[in-house]
């Protein structure tokens, strides 16, 4: 497992304390055990469905296929996440050390792939991970299925966030309309 994935740690477990701090902290960008999301430019104005989005480590540090041979770590590509959704680490193979090297070894595979929008993307990292660690007791994770839990099951870290979503593509409709109405007349 890759020793600079365990970084800026919000709380570890220890023999004294087995419990982890599962908290979300979006002012510090920790999203432990979660899928992150955030919105492409202009793209998800236009289809608000679509986006860029990452997994995290048990200490929420973001990893995200951010382009061509190149995984980030906290600096997703597209800016912030606003939206998470945490999944349980008792249901990756390995518990917390099977869900980090799973994290690890994804990004360590597609740190060697050329980025390609439709096939070989964000999502397919974020599925690797949870094939990989058997997240579910399943090893058929894809992007259709993960895009569509993170509509589904996805929560917003903050009203801005849903702005910041859904705006652009409401002031698209309203124009369209408008402007539809104005040819009608």
């Amino acid at each position: 497992m890759n020793p600079n994935l365990l970084t800026d740690v919000i709380s570890q477990s220890t023999p004294s304390s087995p419990e982890m701090d599962l908290t979300i902290n979006p002012e510090r960008q920790r999203f432990p055990f979660c899928i992150v999301w955030t919105p492409l430019p202009i793209i998800t104005y236009l289809i608000p469905f679509i986006g860029h989005m990452g997994i995290c480590t048990s200490t929420g540090v973001i990893r995200d296929f951010a382009g061509p041979y190149h995984v980030a770590e906290d600096q997703m590509a597209f800016g912030k996440p606003i939206k998470y959704w945490q999944l349980q680490y008792t249901k990756a193979k390995g518990g917390v050390q099977g869900w980090d090297m799973a994290v690890s070894e994804a990004s360590e595979i597609y740190k060697t792939r050329m980025h390609n929008l439709f096939f070989d993307n964000c999502h397919s990292h974020v599925a690797k991970a949870l094939n990989l660690m058997a997240y579910d007791n399943s090893t058929n994770w894809n992007m259709v299925k993960l895009a569509a839990y993170i509509v589904i099951k996805g929560k917003y870290i903050s009203f801005y966030g849903f702005l910041k979503k859904w705006l652009p593509f409401f002031l698209l409709v309203i124009i369209i309309m408008i402007l539809d109405t104005i040819r009608d007349l």
